[in-house]
């Protein structure tokens, strides 16, 4: 589904997308903002690419720029996150494609992740959480896509997809970085995503695939929780 929406970037307000640094028992883990929803992850001389498609908002980015995958983490079939075209620019030979079962029509090699499957890829420890709509949609019916929790040298970074603030959310444990979306109608507001936040408590979050929302109600509800929130210009 391509949004028809247009960004409103506020330069002035969100710091430019650019590498940011983890520090983790294995290593220097990079995670790089691409845009809405796609997202680099670079460890141990290996590269994830995180829903590689073009939105709809803003420029498209250029995926033939970005680092060539080992592993592509697909959370839905929506074509703001499953983009074919965009798919096959940072593939290489042997990279690992992983998607819900839906997605497998348009990615027959894909490795299928159910929700609740766990699957180790080298250093990569990947876990396959829900997403779904509680009350907005129905966009996004529950077991149809997946969140991914990617675990690399004991750093645990939660990647949500389209998603409401649903109890699987809610009940997840030591999160380091979460990126959580908040675009309606599609997911949430920024106020139901900041709640769902303060629940499970992640050390750092990023808002991601948020289109118009306004970041400064989010950043807001998460003053004095500990939670780290890092605004940054995703589009």
């Amino acid at each position: 589904m391509k949004y028809l929406l247009l960004a409103i970037c506020c330069a002035a307000a969100l710091a430019a997308p650019a590498t940011e640094e983890f520090k983790t028992s294995a290593g220097v883990l990079k995670i790089t903002p691409i845009q809405h929803g796609s997202l680099t992850l670079e460890a141990g001389g290996q590269v994830i690419e995180v829903d590689p498609a073009v939105s709809g908002f803003g420029a498209a980015p250029d995926f033939s720029k970005v680092p060539r995958a080992d592993l592509v983490l697909i959370t839905d079939i929506h074509d703001d996150h499953l983009d074919v075209a965009s798919l096959a620019k940072v593939r290489k030979q042997g990279t690992t494609v992983v998607i819900p079962g839906a997605a497998s029509g348009k990615v027959p090699d894909g490795v299928i992740m159910k929700n609740g499957e766990t699957k180790k890829f080298g250093a990569w420890t990947i876990e396959a959480i829900p997403m779904y709509n509680l009350k907005n949609g129905p966009y996004h019916d529950k077991g149809r896509g997946n969140g991914y929790i990617v675990t690399y040298g004991g750093l645990r970074v939660y990647i949500a997809g389209d998603t409401e603030g649903i109890p699987e959310m809610r009940a997840l444990k030591n999160i380091d970085v979460a990126f959580i979306p908040m675009i309606l109608p599609y997911t949430m507001s920024p106020a139901e995503a900041a709640d769902a936040v303060k629940a499970f408590r992640p050390k750092v979050v990023y808002p991601y695939h948020y289109g118009e929302s306004d970041l400064k109600v989010f950043d807001a509800a998460l003053k004095g929780t500990g939670i780290e929130v890092r605004l940054r210009n995703w589009y």
